[in-house]
């Protein structure tokens, strides 16, 4: 992956290096969940454009760079009254960013026998 590439676009201008830290981050990781996710030492150029989606919504989705994480409600009990609240990001990104990008893996994920 490229990083001028992602972010022409996520539409960051390129001169613009206060996000390359995160970008370089995010593109690690995505390469490194479909590298595990299909068993493979490299991401073959096929998954090329899956993987700069997969970076795309993580950098919208997770917020990464953002000191303060904006928060949900995770629970209400109305006896007492009592609220809590949490980070709906690591759910979204462990339950449904494989997810939507599953048919495209699948297809190079190789079997490995333990």
């Amino acid at each position: 992956m490229e990083l001028a590439k992602l972010k022409l676009l996520l539409g960051i201008v390129l001169e613009d290096a206060s996000q390359d830290a995160f970008l370089q981050f995010i593109m690690d990781d995505v390469e490194e969940m479909v590298k595990n996710y299909c068993k493979l030492q490299e991401v073959p150029q096929g998954l090329y454009n899956t993987c700069y989606r997969m970076a795309m919504d993580i950098y919208r989705a997770e917020g990464i760079g953002e000191a303060d994480t904006p928060l949900s409600v995770s629970s209400i009990t109305e006896g007492d009254t009592s609220t809590s609240f949490g980070s709906s990001r690591t759910e979204w990104l462990k339950d449904t960013l494989l997810k939507d990008y599953k048919a495209q893996l699948n297809a190079y994920r190789k079997l490995r026998w333990q």
